[in-house]
């Protein structure tokens, strides 16, 4: 039996090995290398700037640059690797690396340069929101990963002896010279291939901003008969606020339903769902538990509550973060058993619990599988029934993306 077991184990290994050696990559392109995003209204004074090599939205908040990747034949897969240095920008911010559909007549392109407009939509369903579902002449961004930066990390690091000390938990040896996420976009490589242009955002509104680096891999299989599956990409939402959009608190008001339809039956459908709460202070949507309903076509198909309690273990990415002092008895090992005393413990923002994010961390989607879908007219149900709304000192709002894919 061991004999057996041992054998398994081998061919086991063998096949991962096999497979992994499958694919060769084809292309591992440098999208970004330390690209500044920053909010520079001197450098970047109007919406748009055209800086040849790339285009920068939003006072220097977006940059946008053209890829054209080919159409492969066998079996692809894709990732993306961010790495991120604060370049004086203390805060923890919004970060988005999204596509702009080639198959979108507007975009936030033209809407930039002043000659375009957002579709205007029901008002009675959207109230004011403009530029978040697909509607006629427009599609979306599609988020290929989001992230959060976290409080200063790299530029920040505090460089003499004392200020180290200080400021250096017990807990860490260290903080960290950068961050880095790496997510497998290959869901999304329909929407890459051809002419198309990633855009890289940060919700920074200071000069000093970040640096990123962004890479882009592809991987393709060697094998011959190893084809390449027909996927389909359709983009339904997107509420994050990159240019000429407002922030998203419709949900504490209503239901938001996105109309789409499918041009044929689909097969393998996947819901890929991004989530996160920002704004308000303690009690607000960043810091509450707020649970996400999703239903399709009047059946929930999802319910879940995006929350990160694990925001403790980023401390090394956020030298900047605010720290309090909280006083405990704790429990300590002394010469008598049991010994305990008051102490003074550093409290850090950072380590806070959050809604479906910490500072220095990335936010995979949610993938949520549909089986087969008929062709034609689908309706998409997002309830976020404890959202709170916006304030003069609470910003409440909710970044939702999401997209479908299937095969044919």
């Amino acid at each position: 039996m061991k004999l057996k077991h041992t054998i398994a184990i081998i061919f086991a290994l063998l096949a991962t090995t096999l497979s992994a050696a499958r694919y060769d990559t084809v292309y591992n392109r440098v999208i970004f290398q330390n690209q500044i995003v920053n909010f520079d209204p001197d450098v970047y004074p109007n919406g748009f700037t055209d800086m040849g090599s790339h285009l920068v939205v939003g006072n220097g908040r977006i940059v946008l640059k053209k890829i054209c990747l080919p159409r492969y034949a066998r079996d692809t897969r894709v990732s993306i690797t961010v790495r991120l240095t604060s370049n004086g920008d203390p805060w923890d911010k919004t970060g988005s690396i999204f596509v702009i559909p080639a198959t979108s007549e507007i975009s936030m392109i033209g809407v930039a340069q002043e000659r375009q407009k957002y579709p205007i939509l029901d008002s009675t369903r959207y109230e004011r929101l403009r530029g978040i579902i697909s509607s006629e002449g427009y599609q979306p961004t599609v988020e290929l990963i989001r992230f959060i930066t976290p409080f200063g990390v790299g530029g920040l690091n505090p460089t003499d002896s004392i200020s180290r000390e200080r400021r250096t938990p017990v807990y860490i040896d260290g903080f960290a010279p950068y961050v880095e996420w790496e997510q497998d976009i290959t869901d999304r490589l329909p929407l890459l291939q051809d002419s198309v242009y990633i855009g890289l955002a940060i919700d920074s509104w200071l000069k000093a901003g970040y640096k990123a680096t962004v890479t882009l891999t592809v991987t393709e299989s060697t094998l011959k008969a190893d084809k390449a599956p027909k996927r389909r990409v359709l983009p339904l939402l997107n509420t994050i606020q990159y240019f000429g959009q407002e922030y998203c608190d419709i949900f504490a008001r209503r239901h938001l339903e996105v109309p789409f339809a499918l041009p044929s039956t689909a097969k393998n459908v996947t819901l890929h769902y991004v989530t996160t709460g920002h704004g308000g202070q303690e009690g607000g949507d960043e810091f509450s538990p707020c649970e996400n309903v999703i239903s399709l076509d009047g059946n929930e198909v999802k319910r879940f509550t995006p929350w990160r309690n694990d925001c403790a273990s980023f401390r090394r990415f956020n030298p900047s973060t605010g720290v309090w002092l909280k006083q405990r008895d704790v429990q300590y090992i002394g010469h008598a058993r049991g010994e305990h005393k008051i102490i003074e413990e550093p409290i850090a923002s950072s380590d806070l619990s959050r809604s479906g994010w910490c500072p220095g961390s990335d936010v995979p989607p949610v993938n949520i599988s549909l089986g087969t879908l008929v062709k034609g007219n689908h309706s998409l149900n997002i309830a976020i029934p404890k959202a709170q709304p916006m304030s003069d000192n609470n910003q409440n709002h909710w970044l939702i993306s999401a997209w479908l894919t299937w095969e044919e």
